[in-house]
């Protein structure tokens, strides 16, 4: 690719070198540099990718994207400054793979719990509906009905970009993906266009990243401050911080709640260790979940398969033969009749 093409969408500082040349490939690992590549220096938390934009030029890099320009440039390498190299990095990875997420209909969950099981249910519901679909999860990353292991709650960019352009391939119309508050800091779903955004709650998780409560509230809400005009942003009314995520939001607004005022409403009218009797929005079901966790977690799932242009009927036919997500407060029966619930949810 021309490296022009690669670093359009860049808000460019400064520029150095020859910027006419071609591009064979993206990296932002010093120790996977390869003849003509584009190097990405991100600055990490163990690690800054300054230090070794030497190494990098010594195994054939052309093209360095940075923060800080070097005291000594390289008359055959082109220095790119930017304000943010890591969202820089999730940019040209869109553009590398063609902008896969506007060729998916591309929904984000984020909050502390839940995001599993959402994205997970929303996978597995679309699936039922006759549909090719990706998932980008914590458990496993799917592109429809093959496995990818995943490694972290969300990937990196590059790889992101990477297992949806395979989606696009693959015939996948809808993609859903857990969005984690690291991720939106780090700027790793930056180039990506989202048609909906999920807020599922805010706990005080993850405070060792992001410090204080406010920062890890700042970055769930930046996912949706970032939601074009066109999209969906359905958020928890039941959780404080609920409508909070909606207030500079471009998206159209929705509320799901079992205590509360919302678009869509559900409340328990019978439970039982194999399930829930559920009203949702005047319409009985039965659920094969326990805990009214999992009432909200139904009622995400049921408000956006609505949101993406489902009909009621044909929602609700399918959310009751769903059944709970392998490790999420699972039920289990033996063959002689003792049960176990299995629950390792990081949280």
């Amino acid at each position: 690719m021309e490296l022009s093409v690669c670093i359009k969408d860049l808000k460019v500082l400064e520029m150095q070198g020859p910027a006419q040349m071609n591009i064979e490939s993206i990296c932002f690992d010093s120790r996977k540099a390869a003849p003509s590549c584009l190097f990405v220096a991100q600055k990490g938390t163990q690690s800054d990718g300054h230090r070794y934009i030497e190494d990098v030029i010594a195994k054939g890099a052309k093209a360095i994207v940075l923060e800080d320009m070097p005291a000594q440039l390289h008359d055959d390498v082109c220095y790119i400054r930017v304000h943010d190299s890591n969202a820089a990095l999730g940019l040209m990875a869109s553009a590398w793979f063609d902008y896969p997420s506007k060729k998916l209909e591309l929904v984000g969950v984020t909050g502390t719990n839940g995001k599993t099981t959402i994205a997970t249910l929303l996978y597995k519901m679309f699936r039922a509906f006759g549909y090719k679909v990706g998932l980008l999860s914590t458990v496993c990353n799917y592109i429809d009905a093959k496995a990818v292991p995943s490694t972290h709650t969300t990937p990196d960019a590059y790889t992101i970009n990477q297992l949806l352009a395979e989606m696009v391939q693959a015939g996948c119309r809808y993609a859903f993906m857990e969005v984690s508050s690291h991720s939106v800091a780090q700027s790793r779903i930056a180039g990506l266009e989202f048609v909906g955004g999920i807020f599922t709650n805010l706990t005080h998780d993850h405070l060792d990243y992001h410090k204080t409560v406010d920062a890890y509230l700042k970055a769930k809400k930046a996912f949706f401050d970032h939601l074009p005009a066109g999209a969906f942003a359905l958020t928890n009314a039941d959780d404080k911080n609920g409508m909070v995520m909606l207030q500079n939001t471009k998206a159209n607004k929705y509320s799901y709640s079992t205590r509360t005022m919302a678009d869509f409403r559900a409340k328990i009218l019978e439970t039982h260790l194999e399930g829930m009797q559920l009203d949702i929005n005047g319409r009985e079901m039965h659920a094969q979940f326990i805990g009214r966790f999992n009432v909200s977690n139904l009622l995400a799932v049921y408000g956006a398969a609505l949101l993406l242009g489902r009909k009621v009927d044909e929602t609700l036919l399918v959310m009751s033969t769903l059944r709970p997500v392998a490790g999420r407060l699972e039920y289990v029966r033996s063959p002689k009749g003792f049960i176990a619930i299995v629950d390792y949810a990081h949280t």
